[in-house]
């Protein structure tokens, strides 16, 4: 038996995380039941020193009992979790098992394929149940289920035997993890690639590190202690999903606006009006929400974990890309409010003047009388 080769055996779990948009909001009473398991408040214990009294969003959690499935190393027991959250989104995190002698061999864990079918697919159809059992707590749902947001974080359990620091094992590890966030040759990769891909790394003991990329994530941590780094990616996930979401209606709104107006700007112009205050409203709701989930910045690690996290999401471009065309709706809103304000004007105008006609019209014909 290698004995080397057994101490430095990797063990952990792969995380995915996928995040479906599935409605304009929840309803305000929490939902009790689903799936025919229990639903409970999301909670965290803080394993490191942070505020006493931190806030954290706390969405409806389901645990569903662990099934067996056959993996790329043999069969393994899956766990599945799902959050529901206010905004009308649902987040779906699924955790498989790993012991592996390299690195290199997680890279089979990414678009994973048991021998009972693609995991993307079941998770999907998984969505798809939630999603119709939720029809009598949702409002506004969608038609059509979109794409995930998907997301990938290969925990390794710490501290690792060959490196009780982490930080050096980066280093002497640096291409294999740029390969396995990449799922590119490490010989292949270019030294600027390699350094592009694990330069967001982040860690606060000497025996943890997490190392964002803008697909996957690698994390080096106690398995007790991973739960909360885990929660904040799955929300910065959710932002995307929800911003990519909320993009995509923006775009279909200013599309049917203009059209709108093109076709019969006299008929339909209050329509418009009427159909962008509305949006205005939803899109202040939406800002306030999305905002609320990330309402955890009094714990600084975990708040530096968000910002990377965010960082390699793009969420800033995004919430640039929405702020912008709610400024062309806002613009086409005014002009259309200023449009029809000249026009009643014009029209008491005209009254005025048809008025003060049949007034001198009754006049002229009682002085000839």
């Amino acid at each position: 038996m290698d004995t080397s080769a057994s101490a430095e055996r990797l063990t952990g779990e792969v995380v995915f995380l996928y995040a479906y948009d599935i409605a304009y909001e929840m309803e305000r009473q929490p939902v009790r039941e689903l799936l025919g398991q229990p639903l409970t408040p999301f909670s965290i214990d803080m394993n490191r020193r942070g505020p006493r009294h931190l806030l954290f969003y706390q969405p409806q959690l389901l645990r569903l009992p662990a099934q067996n499935r056959t993996g790329p190393f043999g069969t393994v027991s899956v766990e599945t979790a799902v959050k529901l959250l206010s905004i009308g989104a649902i987040s779906i995190a699924v955790r498989v098992p790993f012991a592996v002698n390299h690195l290199s061999e997680l890279v089979a864990f990414h678009d994973l394929e048991f021998a009972e079918g693609s995991l993307t697919a079941e998770v999907r159809r998984l969505a798809e149940t939630i999603r119709t059992e939720l029809a009598p707590h949702i409002r506004r749902p969608i038609d059509q289920l979109m794409d995930e947001e998907a997301y990938t974080v290969f925990c390794l359990h710490g501290p690792l035997a060959d490196s009780p620091n982490a930080e050096d094992w980066l280093e002497r590890h640096r291409r294999e993890v740029a390969a396995l966030l990449a799922q590119e040759d490490g010989d292949a990769l270019s030294g600027q690639e390699v350094t592009e891909s694990t330069r967001g790394h982040i860690s606060y003991y000497h025996d943890d590190l997490i190392v964002l990329d803008w697909d996957s994530a690698l994390m080096i941590d106690q398995p007790a202690d991973t739960a909360e780094t885990l929660h904040i990616l799955e929300l910065a996930n959710l932002q995307l999903a929800e911003l990519e979401a909320y993009d995509r209606h923006l775009d279909a709104s200013l599309v049917r606006s203009y059209r709108d107006l093109g076709a019969n700007p006299l008929r339909r112009r209050a329509d418009v009006l009427r159909e962008l205050r509305e949006l205005r409203i939803d899109m202040a709701r939406f800002n306030d929400e999305l905002s609320n989930l990330s309402k955890f910045f009094g714990e600084w690690h975990l708040a530096r974990v968000y910002q990377s996290a965010a960082a390699r999401f793009h969420i800033a471009d995004w919430h640039r890309s929405v702020r912008d065309k709610l400024g062309t709706l806002d613009d086409l809103h005014q002009l259309l409010k200023s449009d029809q304000g000249n026009r009643w004007m014009m029209i008491l105008e005209v009254t005025v003047v048809l008025l003060f006609i049949i007034d001198l019209a009754l006049l002229f014909r009682g002085g000839r009388q």
